[in-house]
């Protein structure tokens, strides 16, 4: 899809708050709320002291990475994606940060809530732009109050649903949170509408023989026939890491994550400013998997990983000549190689695709939390999701039924 709902004049809506910082209100517990057109008008080590000390924060939500969304241009109010950050203070130490979003569609979430933005129309009613608290493009849980401890994460819960009340936008929407935030949310009114991801666990494997000996045997064939079939066809897959990872690099995955974006009609959402910046800014977090045929480069994935989190995420991938299995290849089966050797613990594969299940990822429960404004929507959403969850719920049970594990090495508890 196109990005047709692009509202360039976000930053002129006078239902939002202005350009900051600037004081949105003094709470009467002395804690003071600031909210921040841009980022980087937020002290780098400040927000990441922040991060770093919340158990649920990864490198998504660290400064680096959210400045270079929006010194990129990737995310702005020209592309619908209006920064509207809420610190909390008190006195001069940030105590708790919400990344938030005045947002003028909705693409770039990997929620999908079309229906109920269709259903606002037709009642008349505006639902962009809307409330969002996200990292945009990114579709990972991870702390969204980040907070430096639980009077300050309720402080920042406080600030957001103020800067809800206050401000006359449709809706409210936190994504991919974490389960305490979630619940607290759930006890402020909001929506708790549940997904699927896939993602593999690292049980403590030597490497990946070992992990494919877990497989059922099936799995473990079809794995082997498909790594064989890259093999034949002449291409060698590599990885490089961090500062390895070179320009040319860089410039060939920028070519091949717009291909992929460009063979299924859409704009993509990332430019090569934003990866050069993550890669200037945050190379101990970056993972390239390059592929390629009589020394000619044709396919690349990247990976962000972290050592506190213990995870490898897969992010982007593309080619710019196609080769039967190279997608498994560079984005399940490197990751996972990648995970042992490094013995991170978890590879999110990233949204969608119940063909993971064949690579040996499981289903993990994701959740987001919704308000709508409009009570008559809002209550039409709830019973909306209540449906929807327990589709979900059944979905979620049938998937497990169909692990690429065998029941021993699943119930097995092999440390790392």
């Amino acid at each position: 899809m196109q990005d047709e709902h692009v509202d360039a004049d976000l930053d002129h809506d006078t239902r939002l708050p202005g350009h900051g910082p600037v004081t949105l209100a003094m709470r009467p517990d002395a804690y003071r709320t600031r909210v921040h057109a841009d980022p980087r008008e937020i002290d780098a080590a400040a927000w990441d002291g922040l991060a770093g000390t919340d158990p649920d924060a990864n490198p998504f939500v660290r400064h680096a990475y959210l400045s270079a969304l929006h010194a990129s241009g990737a995310a702005s109010a020209a592309t619908g994606w209006l920064a509207r950050y809420l610190t909390v203070w008190r006195g001069d130490a940030l105590v708790a940060a919400v990344p938030l979003y005045a947002k003028g569609h909705s693409y770039g979430e990997y929620v999908f809530d079309w229906a109920w933005a269709e259903a606002h129309e037709r009642m008349g009613e505006p639902y962009y732009p809307k409330w969002l608290v996200a990292i945009p493009f990114t579709p990972v849980t991870g702390s969204r109050l980040l907070a430096r401890d639980a009077p300050a994460r309720q402080a920042g819960l406080a600030a957001l649903l103020d800067a809800t009340r206050e401000h006359d936008l449709s809706s409210l929407h936190v994504l991919f949170a974490p389960p305490a935030q979630v619940e607290a949310l759930a006890g402020q009114g909001l929506i708790v509408r549940p997904g699927i991801q896939f993602h593999w666990r690292n049980l403590g494997y030597r490497d990946f023989e070992d992990y494919l000996g877990a497989l059922l045997q099936p799995k473990r064939k079809k794995i082997r026939a498909e790594r064989r079939m890259v093999r034949e066809a002449g291409v060698r897959v590599d990885r490089r890491s961090g500062t390895d990872i070179s320009a040319q690099d860089w410039s060939f995955f920028q070519s091949c994550y717009e291909n992929t974006y460009r063979a299924h009609g859409a704009t993509p959402y990332l430019n090569l400013d934003f990866f050069r910046t993550i890669a200037r800014d945050m190379p101990a977090n970056l993972m390239m998997v390059r592929a390629h045929r009589d020394g000619l480069p044709v396919a690349s994935a990247l990976a962000v990983y972290d050592r506190g989190c213990s995870a490898v995420y897969g992010r982007y991938w593309g080619c710019v000549e196609p080769v039967p299995c190279l997608h498994f290849e560079c984005c399940y089966y490197q990751m996972i190689e990648f995970a042992i050797e490094q013995q991170l613990q978890v590879f999110e594969g990233g949204a969608q695709g119940a063909h993971k299940l064949a690579r040996g990822l499981d289903p993990v429960p994701t959740h987001s939390a919704h308000w709508l404004r409009v009570p008559a929507m809002h209550a039409a959403v709830a019973r909306a999701v209540a449906r929807e969850s327990a589709a979900v719920t059944e979905t979620f049970d049938e998937l497990g039924e169909h692990r690429a594990l065998r029941a021993a090495a699943a119930s097995a508890n092999r440390p790392i």
